[in-house]
C-alpha cells in the first residue's frame, strides 16, 4: 500500500507522508518521531535544534536570488490523534498507519490516519530537502504534543526563531485561510464509589453504543454529532425512570479530549422481573436513535448482549448522582459568536466516562475565544460534578489567537488565492486550538496565517486526506513563498 502512496504527485510530499506514517506518534510519545526529524534535517546538513521540550527546529537558507527576502516559519505538529475501531486489531504504540488510496482520497485501515498535521509536516519536509524550489530563508518549527496540550508550543522559548510571519499548515479546508482560534482548558472530575455485591435473581449484559460519526470536538462540534457518553446516560436514565431496577458494574465511554466519543461500553444487571421492559426500551432507544440521529450517525445503534453474571454493582445513591451529574454536564456548543456568523464561541466535550473498580474519571475538554466564557463553561461543569462528590480540576488551558486580517501575509495570500484559483478564499477563525495563540505569546511581533488541505475526519478512523486538494495546497504554498516580501 506504501508504494501505491509513493506514486502520488506530488512525489516529495507523499513520499515523506508515508515515511513519517512509518513512525508511531501519538501525543506524549513523540520520542521516535522527535529522533526521525532530528536526523532529517542532520542529514540535510541544515541547522537543527532540538530545544528542551522537544520541538525540532530547521533553518535552511534561501534559494539563489532571495536571500533578501523575509525569513518565513513553516510549522506543524508532529503529534497524532490515536484512535481506532472497536474491531480493528492495532497497536499505535509499534506498528506505522496502514494507508490505501480510495479514488481521490487518502484513507486508513481502521485507523486515524495522521493527516492531521502530517500533511503540513511532509510538505515542509519536501521543501527542506529541495534542491529547485524557490524559496526565502525558511524555518521549520516541528511541534509536539499539540493534540493533547499543546505543551509544545507552551514550551517554545522565545529567541529562536528570527522570522516575522509564519505559516502554520494546520488548517482543514482548502479554500480556508484561518487567522484566528479558539483556545481551551482541560477538566477532569474524579472519585472514588462504594460497591456493594450483586444479590438477587438478575440477568447481566455487555450494553454498547457504537457506530456514531464522531470527529474533531472543535470543528464539528456544531454538526450534531452523537455523543455516545451522553447517549450510554440517556439509555441508563431511561431504563430508571422507566422504572427498571438497574444495576451499573462498570463504564467505559470515549477516549481522547478532543475527539467526539463514538462509542461507550457498559456492563449492567437487570432484575429478572424487568427483563420485558429493559427489552423494551432497547427497541425504543434504537428508534429514537434513528429518529434523531439519522442524518448525522445513521449507523448508530444500542447493543446489549447476555453476559456472565456480575458480581457487584455501584452503590445505588451512587449512582443515581453519577447518572444526574452526566446529564447535567454540557456537552455541545454553549454559545455562538455574536460577531461572526455561524461561527462556535463557546463549547464543551463530554470525552471520557470511565467507572471501573472502585474509582472514577470523567474527561472534559471546554472551548472558546472568549476567556471569560471558558471560564464560565468550565464553572457549569464544576457544579455539575461536585454536586455528585467528585473533586474536580482545570489545567492545559491555553490562550485563543486574536485575528488580525490587515496582516501583510493575509493579504497576500487572500489576493494570491483568487488569482490562482478565481474565488474568494474564505478568510475566518476556527473553534479549534492552533498553535498559534500559543506562540504569539513568546512572538508577540510575528504575523501568522494557517492553511493546508481538504481532510475530513479528523480524529476518528474515518480521516481522510483528498489527493487532488494535496496538490492544490502545494502549488498555493509555493507560490506564497515566492511572492513573500
Amino acid at each position: 500500500m506504501a508504494d501505491e502512496i509513493r506514486s502520488l504527485e506530488p512525489k516529495t510530499l507523499w513520499n515523506n507522508f508515508a515515511d513519517l506514517n512509518a513512525i508511531p506518534r501519538g501525543s506524549k510519545k513523540e520520542e521516535k518521531v522527535i529522533e526521525f526529524a532530528k536526523k532529517f534535517g542532520e542529514n540535510l546538513g541544515l541547522k537543527t535544534i532540538v530545544d528542551e521540550v522537544g520541538n525540532v527546529i530547521i533553518k535552511k537558507p534561501a534559494s539563489a536570488g532571495m536571500e533578501d527576502r523575509p525569513i518565513v516559519a513553516l510549522q506543524s505538529h508532529l503529534d497524532m490523534v490515536h484512535q481506532k475501531n472497536a474491531d480493528t486489531d492495532f497497536d499505535f504504540d509499534t506498528q506505522g498507519i496502514q494507508m490505501y488510496v480510495d479514488g481521490d482520497w487518502v484513507k486508513a485501515k481502521g485507523t486515524t490516519l495522521g493527516a492531521d498535521n502530517g500533511i503540513g509536516i511532509a510538505a515542509i519536509m519536501a521543501l527542506l530537502e529541495s534542491t529547485d524550489i524557490v524559496h526565502p530563508p525558511l524555518e521549520a518549527l516541528f511541534t509536539i504534543d499539540e493534540e493533547t496540550g499543546m505543551t509544545g508550543a507552551i514550551g517554545l522559548k522565545g529567541g529562536l526563531l528570527d522570522a516575522k510571519m509564519l505559516l502554520n499548515l494546520d488548517t482543514e479546508d482548502d479554500d480556508e485561510l484561518t487567522i484566528g482560534c479558539a483556545g481551551g482548558i482541560d477538566v477532569t472530575a474524579e472519585g472514588n464509589y462504594s460497591r456493594e455485591e450483586l444479590q438477587g435473581d438478575y440477568h447481566s449484559f455487555d450494553v454498547e453504543v457504537k457506530g456514531l460519526t464522531g470527529g474533531h470536538s472543535g470543528v464539528d462540534i456544531q454538526l450534531g454529532r452523537g455523543n455516545a457518553n451522553k447517549l450510554m446516560n440517556r439509555f441508563f436514565t431511561e431504563l430508571v425512570n422507566n422504572g427498571t431496577e438497574l444495576a451499573i458494574n462498570s463504564i467505559d465511554g470515549g477516549g481522547l479530549r478532543n475527539a467526539i466519543p463514538r462509542e461507550s461500553k457498559a456492563v449492567i444487571s437487570i432484575l429478572a422481573t424487568n427483563l420485558e421492559q429493559f427489552n423494551s426500551v432497547v427497541t425504543d432507544f434504537n428508534k429514537m436513535l434513528t429518529s434523531e440521529f439519522a442524518s448525522t450517525d445513521a449507523n448508530a445503534e444500542l447493543v446489549a448482549t447476555s453476559t456472565e453474571k456480575a458480581p457487584t454493582r455501584l452503590h445505588p445513591e451512587f449512582q443515581s448522582k453519577l447518572l444526574k451529574g452526566i446529564y447535567a454536564c454540557p456537552n455541545g456548543i454553549y454559545r455562538m459568536s455574536p460577531e461572526i456568523e455561524g461561527l462556535v464561541q463557546t463549547s464543551n466535550n463530554l470525552a471520557r466516562v470511565l467507572v471501573k473498580d472502585g474509582s472514577y474519571e470523567i474527561l472534559c475538554l471546554t472551548r472558546s475565544a472568549s476567556e471569560t466564557e471558558k471560564q464560565d463553561e468550565v464553572n457549569s461543569i464544576k457544579a455539575a460534578f461536585e454536586l455528585m462528590g467528585a473533586t474536580v480540576s482545570s489545567g492545559g488551558s491555553y490562550p485563543g489567537w486574536e485575528p488580525k486580517p490587515e496582516a501583510s501575509i493575509i493579504k497576500l495570500m487572500q489576493g494570491l488565492y483568487k488569482e490562482m484559483f478565481q474565488e474568494e478564499a474564505h478568510v475566518s477563525a476556527i473553534h479549534a486550538g492552533l498553535e498559534c495563540g500559543i506562540l504569539g505569546t513568546n512572538y508577540p511581533e510575528m504575523e501568522m496565517i494557517s492553511f493546508g488541505p481538504n481532510i475530513y475526519g479528523a480524529h476518528s478512523p474515518d480521516e481522510r486526506a483528498q489527493i487532488s486538494s494535496v496538490q492544490k495546497f502545494w502549488d498555493y504554498l509555493l507560490e506564497t513563498l515566492k511572492r513573500v516580501e
